[in-house]
């Protein structure tokens, strides 16, 4: 079985703060380079359980990633995650915002389902390794913009 990707770090902010720009402002700081067509015209995490995650084109051709399976505002976030893939390849993303004071947040990650990638669980779960590694960082910036 291939292990769940764990990660977590704490941000200089509410656990409202760190969730709003998570979903609500998604569009902001998810870099082109980890999406579908490498120039989305616009990033969309639809709010509620079902909700998509997608990218739209400049010809307005959407392209899914996932789907809203959780959804507990500004606590959980939970859902499919199958960027690239087809759906039925989907592994499951969780996200835990847990207030370590009152302005910082402990933010867990946890991305696993890599069995039903078959042979290529462990590939994909490196790449997405890298994939996280590489987005947290467009995240951290995006807490600190203004508006935050």
């Amino acid at each position: 079985m291939t292990e769940p990707l764990r990660m977590s770090f704490d941000v200089a902010c509410s656990v409202e703060h760190a969730f709003a720009v998570w979903t609500s402002r998604i569009a902001e700081w998810w870099p082109p380079d980890h999406t579908v067509t490498g120039q989305p015209a616009q990033v969309v995490l639809e709010a509620g359980v079902g909700g998509r995650i997608y990218e739209r084109d400049a010809a307005g051709v959407e392209h899914d990633w996932g789907e809203v399976t959780d959804w507990q505002p500004p606590m959980r976030l939970g859902y499919l995650w199958h960027l690239g893939r087809d759906r039925t390849d989907a592994t499951v993303v969780e996200i835990n915002f847990a207030p370590v004071g009152p302005t910082s947040t402990r933010v867990e990650i946890e991305h696993r389902g890599w069995e039903r990638l078959g042979d290529s669980a462990e590939t994909w779960r490196s790449r997405n390794q890298l994939g996280w590694d590489s987005l947290v960082p467009h995240y951290l910036t995006a807490l600190n913009k203004e508006g935050g």
